[in-house]
């Protein structure tokens, strides 16, 4: 049976795969465009294990929020060409909206979920790895549920789909405040929501380093210890959410912003892809 340039594109289409490979499917299924598929498919899951080791550093992060229930995903491939394709976001909007449904927080127990009958969102990933020919991952997720969730995307490069993405969750809804302290996180970077949830042994790195510093730089000891918890103080302020000073108004703080609007967070979570 033969066949021509359109089926080779409907082909290209339906699965990913390389012109090349296509022309080969094609020709060895004499022209069946069904058995194409399956032939393409059956090599491309041969090669998953191969693709195992390599590193997935390029993706997308996609968050929807429903009413009070906030999810988001990170999605990862190895390379920006298939990052930026129709068929790779297609899989992640697929993913996500498994996500929202079955509210799992756990990667390993999301992956052994079934997204359809007998098929399981591990199964869906493979058959994209196998289509698209790279090591495809769902690297983490997160479920924020029961209080109203702000949620930001930002989008690094144009041609690129969103690759940092914020969710928080506030103990009231405010308009537009959620948004806006969602995109302070996603430019700020905070590590934890305030200063009594930054670890002890961060803070005790923290002194050591401080002191290490002071006293390279000749700081005399009588204000050393002034110094050093100085310095360990801003340091607690500049990971600590409610603390930083507001991305929109720097003469304010976090803190300050929400308590104007009545409101605080109790969760956030930030992902940026590779990172």
């Amino acid at each position: 049976m033969a066949y021509t340039a359109a089926d080779v594109k409907k082909l290209r289409e339906a699965t990913a795969a390389g012109m090349l490979d296509c022309k080969k499917a094609l020709d060895e299924a004499e022209g069946d465009f069904q058995k194409a598929v399956e032939i393409i498919r059956v090599k491309g899951l041969k090669g998953v294990t191969k693709r195992e080791g390599r590193t997935t550093s390029n993706g997308l992060v996609i968050a929807k929020v429903e009413g009070d229930l906030g999810v988001m995903l990170e999605l990862n491939c190895e390379t920006d060409f298939v990052a930026k394709g129709d068929r790779f976001q297609v899989v992640g909007n697929e993913l996500l909206a498994h996500l929202l449904k079955s509210k799992i927080s756990e990667v390993d127990a999301f992956l052994a979920s079934e997204i359809t009958a007998g098929r399981t969102v591990q199964a869906l990933v493979d058959e994209a790895n196998a289509t698209l020919g790279e090591k495809i991952e769902v690297r983490r997720i997160s479920v924020l549920d029961g209080a109203p969730v702000g949620i930001y995307l930002h989008r690094t490069s144009p041609d690129l789909p969103p690759q940092v993405g914020v969710l928080v969750q506030l103990t009231k809804a405010v308009a537009e405040v959620g948004k806006d302290i969602a995109q302070h996180i996603a430019a700020f970077e905070p590590k934890y929501l305030n200063r009594e949830q930054v670890p002890a042994d961060v803070i005790e790195n923290e002194r050591r380093l401080a002191e290490e510093t002071a006293r390279e730089e000749g700081k005399p000891e009588a204000a050393m210890s002034k110094i050093i918890e100085g310095r360990v103080a801003g340091f607690v302020k500049d990971v600590s959410l409610i603390e930083q000073s507001f991305a929109k108004d720097a003469k304010k703080t976090v803190k300050q912003i929400l308590d104007e609007a009545g409101t605080a967070v109790t969760a956030f979570q930030r992902f940026r892809v590779g990172q």
